[in-house]
């Protein structure tokens, strides 16, 4: 299927779009490295839950992703997503990458 009969069938909730979306979470086609990463930024978009958080930042990080790349995805998608939803996510991130913000914000150093 070329991109655009794709988008057409997805425009009309087309089942077997659905069902092959479903197929292909199994065995997607982008690197592993741009899909964690991708995935990353959706979970900022939609307000994901924590443990959502550490399963993709540690795929993120078996695919050859660096920390500093995985906390760039906030500053290069506030502009698609709002401020509001990355200093949301920014905690999650954060307890998922091993990094206690809350505690760090407490230290007298932080501030």
């Amino acid at each position: 299927m070329d991109y655009m009969q794709v988008l057409r069938l997805l425009t009309i909730n087309d089942e077997h779009v659905s069902e092959e979306a479903v197929r292909r979470a199994a065995s997607p086609k982008l690197p592993p490295r741009t899909l964690a990463l991708v995935r990353i930024a959706a979970l900022v978009a939609v307000g994901g839950a924590v443990p959502s958080y550490g399963a993709e930042v540690d795929a993120a990080i078996s695919a050859g992703a660096s920390t500093d790349e995985i906390v760039e995805v906030l500053l290069d998608i506030v502009s698609v997503v709002g401020l509001p939803c990355v200093v949301a996510a920014a905690p999650n991130l954060a307890l998922a990458l091993g990094y206690d913000i809350e505690d760090a914000l407490e230290e007298p150093s932080a501030r």
